[in-house]
């Protein structure tokens, strides 16, 4: 065996090596050492995101199977970044019931293993590579979303999530099934000349497609993201609304331009349709909840439609907008999240309610929440609006005028409703169960500090867009 191809993987060498230590830690560390489980967890993680920042690692492995780039790097690194901070943000939950502190372990090596599946999806270069790593990243998600299993909500969004996935990865395979009949290969490099309008590739598209599609969260394909949301721990929640979306957002972009280039014509509409029906019904659904973390599903999905536009505004300035908006988005809604997570922790409730005079009991909770809420809503000056606007700026180059109306009609919806929690928090007056004073840990302090930083700064700071656009 050539050990060779791993020297061009070190971001998944290091996580493997990362991996390893905690399970080893976990498997050997007594009752005392295991105190210090989440520090250890904690750094080892920010040492292999911030190393992930010096890597330079460009080529094929495996026989072409892997692909490595300066923008797969990119990708990887956001969602490290993405997954230390949900690390933080979740020690507090894990040491809140006896029976969690005990597989507090399990926790982040399940983290772990389906981080390492979403970066080789991001770096496939082969139709069986990428469908393997999607179930390696989509198992451990599963077990993750019913890791309380003393709560029935917990097991029963871990039971949809699973049957969701067999259904979605068997309708994926089919798709590939035609895709191989038709053209006899399934490495990418061989399909991008191969692929054609001939009916069998059209409809292996459309079933990949589709597959695809359920992991994003797309509408006609969404019915089980507000279920699962709700039900799975907050941190989970928070992983599969920014780290599983975007790894499954970049692998969809990635393999359009890299496979499915010669039918161009084809997907771009059907971008088009699913796009619009995504923010719309994410919109008009999120309206009506009362539950905070059903409130933040539709949310998400209707953000995945603004990604879809991304996508759809090219190779070059669509793909630059997209890696922008998905980092501004995750610093957001890890923010919400985090407080969402403190709120859970103090209260056990999830309601939007709970809310109620939130900033007169903990201002500083509100103000973070208030920037958060106003950044995925594109409220200038906030990172949101700049990401906002170079996603319509790369439709609109593209010419479609109309797609980018409606898009910019439903922002102003989404605004209501996010203004619903701004509300809540600093205008309605608290309940007989109000949320008291909320104390945190440091970890879960430094997170919601630093996504704050990063929603204030990102927008400002045009290096950050003008770095990615250069890769």
């Amino acid at each position: 065996m050539d050990f060779s191809n791993f020297l061009k993987m070190p971001q998944e060498t290091g996580l493997i090596a990362v991996f390893l230590i905690l399970v080893i830690y976990d498997i050997f560390g007594g009752e005392r050492s295991m105190k210090r489980f989440r520090p250890v967890a904690c750094i080892l993680f920010g040492i292999h995101t911030v190393a992930g920042f010096f890597v330079s690692s460009e080529g094929t492995a495996f026989g072409g199977m892997y692909i490595s780039s300066a923008m797969t790097v990119m990708m990887k690194n956001i969602l490290n970044t993405a997954t230390c901070f949900i690390l933080m943000q979740s020690g507090q939950w894990l040491k809140s019931e006896p029976a969690l502190k005990q597989r507090e372990g399990e926790f982040y090596t399940l983290m772990s293993i389906t981080l390492l599946g979403m970066y080789m999806m991001i770096s496939a270069g082969n139709f069986m590579m990428l469908y393997i790593s999607i179930e390696m990243a989509a198992l451990p998600v599963a077990c993750l979303a019913a890791y309380n299993k003393y709560r029935e909500r917990s097991a029963e969004a871990g039971a949809k999530f699973i049957l969701i996935s067999a259904l979605s990865s068997g309708i994926m395979m089919f798709g590939l099934s035609y895709l191989y009949g038709a053209m006899g290969t399934l490495y990418f490099s061989d399909l991008s000349t191969l692929v054609s309008s001939s009916p069998m590739t059209l409809l292996g598209f459309a079933f990949f497609f589709a597959g695809l599609a359920f992991k994003i969260s797309l509408v006609p394909f969404h019915l089980w993201t507000a279920d699962v949301y709700e039900g799975a721990p907050v941190g989970v929640t928070a992983y599969l609304s920014v780290v599983s979306k975007g790894a499954a957002c970049f692998t969809l972009m990635f393999t359009l331009y890299r496979v499915f280039g010669n039918i161009e014509v084809v997907w771009y509409h059907i971008l088009w349709g699913l796009s619009i029906a995504t923010i719309i019904i994410g919109n008009l659904f999120a309206i009506r909840q009362k539950d905070i973390k059903r409130f933040f599903a539709f949310s998400s999905i209707s953000q995945a439609g603004y990604i879809m536009l991304g996508i759809m505004g090219g190779p070059e300035q669509g793909i630059t907008a997209t890696v922008y908006y998905v980092l501004v988005y995750l610093f957001s809604n890890l923010a919400a999240f985090g407080v969402i997570t403190s709120v859970e922790n103090h209260s056990g409730r999830t309601d939007i309610a709970a809310y109620n005079g939130l900033y007169k009991s903990n201002p500083k909770l509100a103000f973070v929440m208030m920037v958060a809420v106003f950044s995925l809503a594109g409220i200038p000056p906030f990172a949101g609006f700049v990401s906002k606007f170079f996603i319509f700026a790369a439709v609109a180059a593209k010419g479609e005028y109309l797609l980018v109306f409606i898009a910019l009609a439903n922002t102003v919806v989404s605004l209501y409703y996010y203004l619903l929690i701004v509300k809540a928090m600093f205008i309605n007056q608290a309940d007989g169960q109000a949320v008291g004073r909320i104390r945190t840990d440091n970890y879960n302090k430094i997170s919601l500090a630093l996504c704050t930083v990063a929603i204030l700064m990102a927008g400002l700071v045009s290096g950050i867009y003008g770095y990615i656009n250069e890769i």
